[in-house]
C-alpha cells in the first residue's frame, strides 16, 4: 500500500527536506506541497491525501485552522503536526483540532519516517505526555 503524504510548512527548506525524505521511502509518496495553511485545505482537497505532515505555526490560519478544514473534507485524513512549538498549548490546540500525532521538528528521519507510516496504516497512536 502507498501512503500518500501532503507536506505543509511555510519554511523552504523544511518542506524540501521533508519532501526529499518521505519520497525516498518506496511505500511514501509525496502527492503535493503547501506554504501555507489556506494551500493545505486547497491541496489536501484536491489530492486526497492518507496523512497531511502540518506545521503548527503557519500564515492564513496557522495548523489548527488547516486542520479542521482538512477533517471537515477528508474525516478519515489522519495529520502529523510537525513543529518546533511543543508547548501544551499548541499541543493541546492541535489535538483539539483533531491531529492524529504530534512530532517536534529535530526528531530523526527515521521518527518521521515510522510516524508517517503508522498513520498511513491507521495504527492508534498514543499521546506522549510533554515532560
Amino acid at each position: 500500500m502507498i501512503v500518500r503524504v501532503l507536506v505543509a510548512d511555510d519554511d523552504p527548506l523544511i518542506r524540501d527536506v521533508l519532501r526529499d525524505v518521505l519520497d525516498e521511502e518506496p511505500d511514501l509518496e509525496v502527492v503535493a506541497v503547501a506554504a501555507d495553511a489556506r494551500e493545505a485545505v486547497e491541496l489536501a482537497q484536491r489530492h486526497a491525501p492518507t496523512v497531511v505532515v502540518l506545521d503548527v505555526r503557519m500564515p492564513h490560519g496557522g495548523g489548527s485552522h488547516a486542520a479542521t478544514e482538512i477533517l471537515q473534507r477528508a474525516p478519515s485524513t489522519r495529520i502529523l503536526a510537525f513543529s518546533a512549538y511543543t508547548d501544551p498549548g499548541a499541543v493541546d490546540e492541535m489535538r483539539r483540532a483533531g491531529v492524529t500525532d504530534y512530532l517536534e521538528k529535530g526528531v530523526r528521519n527515521t521518527e518521521l519516517v515510522a510516524a508517517v507510516r503508522r498513520l498511513g496504516e491507521r495504527q492508534v497512536v498514543v499521546w506522549k505526555q510533554q515532560p
